[in-house]
């Protein structure tokens, strides 16, 4: 079976490991990178943790998988009559079955400056320029920063929040820099942090980056950042170091090809039992009009879903709750699933085992180990030499 996947996260990178187990497919994976992006590391990553805890080259991942043909490309077109997309590169690319799991990109929802000024964590040249700036702003021995902002206090913005503080001293003491005071503000425009889980965590969330000296603002209005400034509810804020974490929608392809899809009021492609956004078209993780779209388990459950369902099973889609567990600082973390719900050690003990899990869903056991165990080292730069590439 002539199988082509487009996109190389979490929901693509599975689906083709899954189905390579059959020999007769014959698999071509699309991506933009040349690498596997583990997303729930960037934001420690991004706070000096070493770039193997992250990055995965996709060579790497199938080395072993004969039938797996990686390309690198974006698609941008699609003609689900002659089954075929076609890349940015001019070049088409015939199927029998499609899967799309092209994951998310950043919107800034408008906001006027964000675009030019504020930094991001959700990629390895992202993460470069924030880290580059804040090296480039301490290099002549001082910091002159008065805030350190980060917008959106969902997980990534809650978790970059809890770290950067102990990055950015990391970083002064680097340079020589004796500053003592340090102000991390976490501004979200929701009545609470992590507004997509219960109350209970919510508030317990609050209370650790309290303790670590984060200052949280809910029910703010983020309406422009200039080069010096964040203007929030119609007041500037001082400050040269915006982190925007906030805000996703679904891949540009869906636009430009919106007549072929149909879409839910949040954007999301609408698929029947099967994944199916029409015949021989499956949609998968982000992109899917399901309950738990947008997270990094959904989007392996999705993979394998569709990847039994092409190899024979006749079951229909279940959606399943996934738990959830965000580090916040060091050696503590938010634990919720269901009515199970608790903060502190045990969670940053179970977060890392959920670390080891996702790395070996995706990885090689010798790339799995290393990358979960760069979890613990920290480097002050990523470095030149990273080979995602």
């Amino acid at each position: 079976m002539n199988i082509v996947i487009v996109g190389g996260g979490f929901g693509g990178v599975k689906a083709a490991l899954e189905l390579s187990k059959q020999k007769e497919n014959s698999i071509t994976l699309i991506s933009e990178r040349s690498y596997f992006q583990y997303y729930p590391a960037l934001y420690s990553t991004a706070t000096g943790h070493d770039y193997k805890e992250s990055w995965a080259p996709l060579s790497d991942i199938f080395g072993q998988h004969s039938n797996v043909k990686i390309i690198k490309d974006t698609i941008v077109k699609f003609d689900a009559t002659r089954r075929r997309v076609e890349g940015a590169s001019g070049t088409s690319y015939s199927y029998q079955e499609l899967i799309l799991a092209l994951g998310s990109v950043t919107t800034y929802f408008g906001i006027e400056g964000l675009d030019v000024y504020s930094y991001g964590i959700k990629s390895e040249e992202e993460i470069r320029r924030l880290q580059q700036h804040i090296f480039t702003e301490m290099s002549d021995g001082t910091d002159d920063e008065a805030n350190y902002v980060i917008i959106g206090a969902g997980p990534t913005g809650v978790e970059l929040a809890g770290a950067l503080g102990e990055y950015v001293m990391t970083v002064r003491k680097h340079f020589g820099i004796r500053k003592r005071k340090l102000r991390i503000s976490l501004i979200e425009a929701a009545p609470r942090v992590l507004p997509r889980l219960s109350e209970a965590s919510s508030n317990r969330a609050l209370k650790r980056l309290k303790s670590l000296g984060v200052h949280v603002e809910t029910n703010r209005k983020v309406e422009k950042q200039t080069v010096d400034s964040l203007y929030v509810n119609g007041k500037a804020l001082a400050t040269q170091t915006v982190i925007w974490t906030s805000g996703v929608m679904n891949a540009p392809f869906y636009k430009y090809n919106e007549s072929e899809f149909t879409f839910n009021e949040r954007g999301k492609v609408v698929v029947d039992q099967f994944m199916k956004a029409r015949e021989h078209v499956y949609v998968i993780g982000d992109n899917a009009a399901t309950p738990y779209a947008g997270l990094a388990q959904t989007a392996l459950h999705d993979a394998i879903f569709v990847a039994k369902h092409l190899m024979g099973s006749k079951k229909t889609y279940s959606a399943q709750l996934p738990p959830t567990v965000i580090p916040i600082g060091d050696t503590w973390a938010l634990f919720e699933w269901k009515k199970l719900q608790f903060g502190g050690r045990m969670g940053a003990v179970l977060r890392r085992a959920a670390d080891m899990i996702g790395y070996h869903d995706v990885l090689p056991m010798s790339w799995a180990i290393g990358a979960w165990k760069a979890g613990t080292k920290k480097s002050m730069l990523i470095p030149d030499n990273i080979e995602t590439e």
